[in-house]
């Protein structure tokens, strides 16, 4: 196991990144869905406070990751791939990254556009305002947007999931295989 990837795998870091935040993002779809039903009580304020804490959670790991990627090699992509493949592939990570950065940021807009309560990062970390107090034009702006971020990023995902079955059972390559945890490629063990 390594922590930098190489030209044939990722490395242990980059997959910790990739799956806690896949992890993280499917726990989010689930609360986030569960609670937007939840009868509007003040039981639920710890629900809603999870949540954000989550969500706040997700962005410093996609900024972690954005920092780590710049410093950790890229597998390379299969010869068999075209072109066209190559390019698709690359705008949907790099889709991915955005909605990674603009979930978060929408939801983190909502809550200082609804000014209900100070933001606190699992209880500790008091965030920033970024709206400097209530504005029910920019929490009405940041509500929707946040709900249609989330359906774009279910979308990409989903496509990206689909994608590396498609490599993994159609194609027979190790697209897959190099992001799972403690695998190797089959073109064996990096030097």
């Amino acid at each position: 196991m390594t922590l930098k990837g190489s030209t044939a795998h990722w490395g242990s870091v980059a997959k910790l990144f990739h799956w806690t935040i896949v992890l993280l993002i499917l726990a989010q779809g689930v609360i986030g869905l569960i609670m937007v039903e939840l009868p509007k009580k003040p039981n639920i304020i710890p629900i809603y406070t999870f949540h954000k804490s989550l969500g706040l959670t997700v962005l410093l790991l996609a900024i972690l990751r954005l920092i780590w990627r710049l410093f950790d090699v890229r597998p390379a992509e299969p010869a068999t791939m075209s072109h066209a493949q190559v390019m698709a592939a690359r705008v949907g990570h790099a889709l991915l990254y955005v909605l990674l950065f603009a979930v978060p940021l929408s939801g983190w807009l909502f809550d200082s556009a609804s000014s209900l309560r100070p933001l606190y990062w699992w209880g500790i970390v008091q965030m920033p305002s970024l709206t400097g107090g209530p504005d029910d034009q920019l929490k009405e702006i940041g509500h929707e947007t946040h709900e249609w971020l989330f359906w774009l990023l279910i979308l990409v995902a989903a496509g990206h999931a689909t994608a590396a079955l498609v490599h993994h059972f159609y194609h027979r390559d190790d697209v897959l295989r190099r992001m799972l945890p403690g695998r190797r490629t089959a073109s064996g063990p990096t030097p």
